[in-house]
């Protein structure tokens, strides 16, 4: 037994193992798992490496290559999960403009998912911002490197990257916040190239008609101040009106894509066209396709009111929650405003050519006719709004139409009132006032505008004299009985007060012979102060 041993034991070892199976060979030795080599991958097969070091093979059946591929990607997400912002610029940077842009969209989409995960509203750092700064904007993290510069062909391959980006991921929550997060402005020397991006990429959504893009658009406008969103509200405008004719009707599409945009569009719109000069007034293409919009549903300029969560104040700055204050300008102010156009580009106020004066006046009309439109569809609003206000517990402790608003608009008005000759402008200064009585009556009585009757006497008490006006100023006297209004605010207009009493009917007037004198009918007699009955516009 023990020579047996000593001979087994000194038997020497064979370097390729045992033989194997049938004994025409040696026996392969099974290596170690650290010793194991990956595999060379086959051509078409879908292999892939997930960050431990697994390898998953491909399958013939389209089936299976869909799940690997589908686990391969989670397990890349995985990896990319622990990486770092340093890590992450280390990858990029020796690629290309395009590539690293589409690799940078990627690697924050994989960064932000998982930070959702944890926060519903994760903090968005200095590291993000400054990877879409260098890698989107083209601007250098160090401060002696020259800035790269994108060729229109390059730029324009860029916006389509990122409109594809933003019409394939599938979770708001996520695309809400890469947008935000592009576009935000950072008060630093990368806004103006955010903003000239934002504006081209806004443009390209409208052409193509990316809702996903216009989405994120709204919110970028809810929540960012007001002068940056004047600069993309601009921006579009000078694309669909001035730079190519005739495509307006492509601006005009995204009312039914995308009303939420619509609303913050023209919010924004109305904020830089004031009517304060006449390059600020609004092109005729443009005013006409937000009136017919508005016309068409009046309920699009309260959609931002009516699907936001809202404090009783609001933030300074920012776009008002709806453009119902920069309507009721352009309505109040266009009579004047076009009328001073007219005087200023005439010389010595005469027209000599026929044509002129015909082309002249036709233009005129549509304006007056369009704000003719606008000025009802506004006043419809306002009746909607006690409603709402109402149904939100706003009622009487929210204004949409801010009396400090209101202020400089009166303003506004008598001093072109006083430029203009009132001799050559009557008509004008009288319509503009009663647009202004008609919008200051249905918007208190709505409980859109809050303030006294002793402020809108103060307020008004400079302007021209104008009936309709003194008749709002002076309006009914009795209390409102709206629990949410204090005394002295004005009355709401859909409790009409029973002042007058109740009267007989005029007796019917006798036959009479050809010439005699007709019997003295009665007369009311008028008593100061008394209360009457208002009947709401339908």
């Amino acid at each position: 037994m023990r020579s047996k041993r000593v001979s087994k034991m000194g038997r020497p070892k064979k370097r390729g193992g045992g033989l194997g199976p049938e004994g025409k060979g040696p026996r392969e030795r099974t290596p170690r798992p650290s010793e194991e080599k990956p595999r060379p991958q086959e051509e078409g097969s879908e292999r892939s490496r997930d960050c431990h070091g697994t390898q998953s093979a491909g399958s013939g059946s389209s089936e299976d290559s869909l799940t690997k591929r589908t686990g391969s990607q989670r397990s890349t997400r995985q990896c990319l999960r622990g990486t770092t912002m340093s890590d992450i610029r280390h990858s990029l940077i020796r690629r290309d403009a395009l590539s690293a842009a589409k690799e940078v969209l990627y690697h924050l989409d994989i960064y932000f998912s998982s930070q959702l995960q944890n926060a519903p509203l994760p903090i968005v750092d200095k590291g993000p911002i400054e990877l879409l700064e260098e890698f989107i904007f083209q601007v250098p993290k160090e401060r002696n490197s020259q800035p790269k510069r994108l060729n229109s062909l390059q730029e324009l391959q860029l916006l389509e990257i990122m409109c594809n980006y933003f019409q394939e991921q599938a979770k708001d929550s996520v695309r809400q916040i890469i947008f935000s997060s592009l576009f935000s402005p950072q008060g630093n020397k990368a806004d103006d190239s955010r903003m000239v991006l934002l504006g081209k990429l806004v443009s390209m959504a409208v052409a193509v008609c990316r809702i996903p893009v216009l989405e994120c658009a709204a919110s970028w406008l809810q929540r960012t101040p007001a002068g940056y969103c004047v600069r993309l509200a601009k921006a579009l405008v000078d694309d669909y009106c001035s730079l190519v004719p005739g495509s307006i009707q492509t601006l005009k599409q995204i009312f039914s894509a995308s009303p939420r945009f619509c609303c913050q569009f023209i919010t924004a719109v109305t904020a830089f066209y004031d009517l304060s000069s006449d390059e600020l007034i609004p092109p005729l293409d443009l005013l006409e396709i937000i009136v017919n919009w508005i016309f068409e549903d009046p309920r699009l300029i309260l959609i931002t009111f009516l699907n936001t969560p809202i404090a009783a104040n609001l933030p300074i700055g920012f776009l008002e929650l709806t453009p119902l204050t920069g309507l009721i300008r352009w309505c109040v102010k266009a009579p004047l405003a076009y009328k001073r156009r007219k005087k200023t580009t005439l010389p010595n106020g005469h027209m000599n050519n026929k044509i002129t004066k015909e082309s002249v006046a036709g233009v005129d009309r549509d304006f007056h006719l369009l704000y003719s439109k606008l000025h009802l569809s506004v006043l419809q609003v306002l009746m909607m709004l006690q409603v709402h206000l109402t149904e939100k517990n706003l009622y009487g402790r929210l204004g949409l139409v801010l009396f400090d608003h209101m202020v400089p608009l009166v303003e506004e008005i008598n001093r072109l009132s006083d430029e203009l000759n009132p001799l050559n402008a009557s008509k004008e200064i009288e319509l503009s006032l009663d647009r202004l009585a008609q919008a200051l009556q249905v918007a208190m009585a709505s409980g859109a505008l809050l303030c006294t009757r002793d402020d809108l006497r103060t307020l008004c008490s400079r302007l021209p004299h104008n009936n309709l006006l003194q008749l709002v100023i002076s309006g009914p006297v009795q209390q409102s009985t709206h629990t949410a209004l204090p005394p002295g605010f004005y009355p709401h207009i859909h409790t009409p007060p029973l002042g007058y009493p109740a009267h007989a009917a005029h007796p019917a007037i006798p036959a009479h012979p050809a010439h005699p004198a007709l019997p003295a009918h009665p007369v009311q007699t008028f008593i100061p102060g008394m209360t009457f009955p208002y009947r709401p516009i339908r």
